[in-house]
């Protein structure tokens, strides 16, 4: 008897180990989470404080620092919602978001070229050093615009799964079960798992057809075959001509698309990324403002009444800005790969 009472306490001294370890493992989880959060919000404060002492490297390089804490702080409060996140469960994909971001704003640049609405000043003189810096800065783009939707979508979601309810009811289901399991004593309390990516949209045969590729193609044009003082007053039809041209192209080959997503009714995609592009335009200009390398607005319209280096009415450019960054994202990733992690949502 005593012998069976020996062996039934260390069967449950065992099973205590059992339950120990994936405990300490949630709760390493769940450091690694507050780790990168608080490090992301440390690097914008430090920086940002830095830049308005002039103090370098950061007065400098304050916009891809301080856009740098901004993905880090983003994913992880989206991974502490969702348990799903771009850094976290698509980091090869992250890696390749970010360095397609780098050509996908050389497109603007050139543009730019005709457009003459923005040029920099500040930069390094040392050649290698100052193409770093690009690199950099405009790694950041895409993903910053990204990784901002999502954080929209958690906000708009209230905290948990995905905005407009996809997920939603899955994610609830799992909280309650894993909240009566704490109170039985049943098992652990385990991290949340994501939710299962939805299968691929069909190609749509009903999506926007030659007409509107050809508006995008002519929109995009437009700079180009008008006088250069009339360029200055085409940025419009560049902030919006990659959605006209690219997105139908997207829907028909099956991809992400924001004529699918209306033509469905669903505009949760339109909305996070339209808030993210704002959020992140207004970050763009607060960190630029006081940065020692920088660019400043020479837009033709209200330039003198500005919120600090843009034009007031150059803030609605942000928004279509976003959406064009996903449907060119989507576009090169059609191409490459054929999908990935869903945008935006």
């Amino acid at each position: 008897m005593m012998q069976a009472n020996r062996h039934h306490g260390g069967h449950g001294g065992h099973r205590g180990q059992d339950v120990q370890k994936p405990l300490s493992v949630s709760s390493a989880s769940s450091v690694a989470e507050s780790s990168l959060l608080w490090t992301g919000v440390a690097i914008m404060v430090i920086s940002q404080t830095a830049t308005f002492l002039h103090i370098e490297p950061f007065w400098s390089w304050n916009t891809p620092i301080a856009w740098t804490g901004f993905i880090l702080f983003a994913d992880s409060i989206v991974y502490r919602a969702r348990g799903d996140s771009w850094l976290r469960s698509a980091p090869g994909e992250f890696a390749l978001l970010a360095l397609i971001s780098i050509p996908l704003w050389l497109v603007f640049e050139w543009f730019n070229l005709f457009l003459r609405n923005w040029h920099y000043t500040g930069l390094p003189e040392n050649f290698w050093l100052r193409q770093f810096g690009y690199a950099w800065a405009f790694a950041t783009i895409s993903p910053a615009i990204f990784e901002g939707a999502e954080l929209i979508g958690v906000m708009r979601s209230g905290g948990s799964g995905r905005s407009g309810g996809s997920g939603g009811s899955g994610g609830s289901g799992e909280l309650g079960k894993s909240e009566a399991s704490r109170r039985l004593g049943e098992i652990p309390d385990l991290p949340d798992l994501p939710d299962p990516p939805d299968p691929p949209d069909p190609p749509d045969q009903h999506a926007p057809g030659p007409l509107c590729i050809a508006l995008g193609a002519a929109m995009l044009a437009s700079p180009l075959v008008v006088s250069s003082e009339t360029a200055r007053y085409l940025a419009a039809p560049v902030w919006l001509g990659f959605i006209f041209l690219l997105d139908p192209i997207n829907a028909r080959l099956g991809g992400e698309s924001l004529f699918a997503d209306w033509r469905a009714g669903r505009f949760d995609r339109t909305i996070n990324l339209a808030c993210s592009g704002l959020l992140c335009g207004v970050l763009w200009e607060f960190w630029n403002y006081w940065s020692h390398a920088k660019w400043h607005y020479t837009v033709p319209i209200m330039e003198n009444l500005k919120i600090f280096e843009m034009p007031v009415p150059g803030y609605l450019g942000f928004p279509p800005f976003a959406l064009e960054c996903f449907t060119m994202y989507e576009f090169v990733r059609l191409m490459l790969r054929g999908g990935g992690r869903p945008i935006g949502v």
